[in-house]
């Protein structure tokens, strides 16, 4: 008892003299920290590890780091002084970090307008590239990067260029709507049981149609016939066509094809089985069957080729087609009536084929 009283006042001797070297902002600093650390210890009373929260560690460091490091190892400190410094240097880079941050992270977002010219543009040209694309907005006085270009491109998911340049068919009709033709065999039957069968072409731009004629036995003769007419007709209309739809039938003769190439037309086959390659005629055979064979009576072949004809007629001067803005084939949509005109209409109708076809129009 005696040696251990003697040793505590020896060291606190020695003690009291180191603090009269010190000034009295290093002994505050020193007092302030051993009272947060009993702070600490007291709010962690059972536990196992000391942890200190991060308001410990920015508090300690802000009091500490001013001292030097010898006086901080003079201390009695729950943790090393070089951990301190480490607070110190953390606490000081976010203060950096928060004074010195821009108002807007990274370079800014790209105009609306211009995205939307670039995704137009890549719309209406599938085989061009990002560099492309960049080129062209160079070209309109539109300072981008190609970067960003490309960027556009990546976020909204569209392919590079090799991958959107294949040609679909779909595009492939689009594209050549004005120089297509397709046609079909069309079959049904008399109130005798005969079979008759229809050949039909239409236009994919106009949708225009042309029945070439009925025949109950359709003999390569009277096919390569059929395609003579069709070329002579196209020829006194003067018609740009290039290409014709037609599917694998065998009623088309060799010779069919060959005096439609002769006429400047080539004759492009669909898949076996598909007919969505050949979807716009066969929207025609529906259409025809629906307003025409399925609510008539037809009698004899004389009769079949006088309900055709009153149906082309009715189809391509009278019937609005929504692909063609509501249009008729050969009349064009008329202009909206006045507001005088609507509050009193006059509208008297047209009966064709008995009244099987009802084609509307204004009282003179």
């Amino acid at each position: 008892m005696l040696l251990r009283l003697a040793y505590l006042t020896i060291t606190n001797t020695f003690s009291a003299l180191r603090l009269l070297s010190m000034n009295d902002r290093d002994k505050d600093a020193e007092i302030l920290a051993l009272r947060h650390q009993l702070t600490v210890l007291e709010r962690q009373l059972g536990t196992d590890r000391i942890k200190f929260t991060p308001a410990d560690r920015a508090f300690l460091a802000a009091l500490l780091a001013p001292l030097p490091r010898q006086s901080m190892r003079r201390l009695r400190l729950l943790i090393r002084p070089d951990t301190v410094l480490r607070w110190h240097r953390d606490l000081m880079k976010r203060r950096h970090a928060r004074t010195c941050r821009p108002k807007r992270p990274g370079r800014p977002p790209t105009i609306r307008s211009i995205r939307a010219l670039v995704l137009r543009l890549v719309c209406e040209n599938p085989a061009w590239g990002y560099r492309r694309v960049h080129g062209e907005l160079a070209t309109l006085g539109i300072q981008v990067a190609a970067s960003t270009v490309w960027e556009i491109l990546t976020s909204e998911g569209i392919d590079p260029a090799p991958d959107r340049a294949a040609t679909t068919w779909a595009a492939f009709l689009r594209s050549q709507a004005n120089a297509l033709l397709a046609c079909d065999f069309i079959e049904t039957a008399t109130l005798t049981g005969q079979r008759q069968y229809i050949l039909t072409v239409i236009e994919h731009a106009t949708r225009r149609v042309r029945i070439l004629g009925t025949t109950a036995h359709p003999t390569a003769t009277w096919v390569a016939q059929a395609a003579r007419n069709l070329a002579m007709d196209l020829t006194d209309a003067k018609a740009t066509v290039a290409y014709l739809i037609r599917d694998r039938d065998a009623k088309y003769p060799a010779l069919f094809d060959e005096i439609l190439a002769d006429a400047g037309i080539q004759v492009v086959l669909t898949g076996v089985r598909i007919p969505r390659m050949n979807a716009i005629m066969e929207r025609w055979v529906q259409t025809c069957r629906h307003e025409l064979l399925d609510r008539t009576l037809i009698w004899n072949e004389r009769h079949l080729r006088h309900a055709l004809s009153q149906f082309e007629l009715h189809y391509n001067l009278h019937r609005p087609h929504q692909a063609i803005d509501q249009a008729a084939p050969l009349r064009a949509a008329p202009e909206p009536l006045p507001h005088a005109q609507i509050t009193k209409l006059k509208v008297r109708r047209r009966d064709r084929l008995g009244g099987v076809l009802h084609e509307y129009q204004h009282a003179a």
